[in-house]
């Protein structure tokens, strides 16, 4: 399948991975640039060690594929950055050029001229319409149109947009404003029949992240990927909770979508009880975390893991989706 985002990028799919911190380690992101997409390595919360242990594996799991090494890449939680962008430096002074460099969840403009010096393309991830101005100004070569459906962090509350019509949307504002600007489609899409949507609302391709969330490559645990197969669409929630239970400081319009297991269900609708005494939560999710006990510990998928049935490897199903959407395209 070709698009502007494959051609550019050198990619044979126009499928990206999504840098999901804690599951897009170095094998999955190698398997996917590997498979043809492009391979982003989760850099999360800019944990130094965690991503220079990945970003090693990655870069010796590829070592003899030029090609394939040339489609790897990281993203970055952007509010973390502000307060340690180590991580980032770190990468940049690396021998390897990453393919690109995504930002999510903040002002991308304080870190573009970093990223521009090292000629890394810039990929911004934004969930509302009246966010592009500002990647547009830092210089962004791919803005991701992420929509509420999508597992893990996104826009919250009453801002949140769905894929459905932010895509399009975005769309004809790059068209008029900025035509050489890709876009990538983000939220519910999980097989071939997603990615040609996407391509038809006029999107470049995707970012993908429940489903090669769930393959054979993926740091996810196995007793959270077991949770997952059995589960539907409509058990999946967005909310503050697993973020007040991991202590994790998000700023109030993002939350976290994720199943919807017994300790969600047990707060989602005391937030304000939960945020003033949250220790005894915290002790119960803790526990649950080391017991590997799933009505405890979150499982982070989007609503599209009604559609996810198995989970082979990266490359498995990057030729599965690639093929599908051809099929439907043609």
């Amino acid at each position: 399948m070709n698009s502007r985002f494959s051609e550019i990028f050198q990619l044979t799919t126009p499928i990206a991975l999504a840098p999901m911190a804690l599951a897009s380690g170095g094998a999955l992101a190698s398997a996917c640039a590997r498979a043809g997409a492009l391979g982003l390595l989760g850099g999360g919360y800019g944990e130094l060690a965690w991503l220079q242990t990945q970003h090693a594996l990655a870069v010796s799991l590829l070592h003899g594929d030029s090609s394939a090494l040339q489609r790897l890449g990281c993203g970055f939680i952007t509010w973390k950055m502000d307060v340690d962008a180590s991580a980032l430096d770190w990468l940049l002074d690396q021998p390897h050029t990453p393919a690109a460099l995504m930002l999510s969840f903040g002002d991308p403009r304080p870190y573009a001229a970093r990223i521009a010096k090292r000629g890394v393309p810039l990929i911004c991830q934004i969930q509302r319409l009246e966010q592009l101005p500002l990647c547009l100004e830092a210089g962004a070569s791919v803005i991701v149109a992420q929509g509420a459906e999508a597992g893990g962090h996104g826009m919250s509350g009453v801002q949140a947009r769905a894929t459905f019509s932010l895509v399009p949307e975005l769309a004809d504002a790059l068209a008029q404003h900025s035509p050489s600007t890709l876009l990538l489609a983000a939220g519910g899409i999980a097989d071939g029949r997603g990615l040609a949507a996407a391509r038809m609302l006029g999107a470049d391709g995707v970012l993908m992240g429940t489903r090669l969330w769930a393959s054979a490559e993926s740091l996810a645990s196995a007793g959270a990927v077991a949770a997952a197969l059995q589960a539907n669409g409509d058990e999946t929630a967005r909310s503050a909770v697993f973020d007040v239970l991991r202590r994790k400081a998000w700023p109030p319009e993002f939350d976290f979508r994720a199943l919807r297991n017994r300790l969600h269900r047990q707060w989602e609708l005391r937030m304000d009880a939960l945020r003033a005494a949250p220790e005894a939560a915290r002790a119960d999710y803790d526990a649950g975390v080391a017991m590997q006990d799933f009505d405890r510990a979150h499982v982070t998928v989007g609503e599209a893991v009604g559609l996810l049935h198995d989970a082979p490897s990266a490359a498995v199903l990057i030729e599965r989706i690639t093929r599908q959407a051809a099929k439907l395209l043609h």
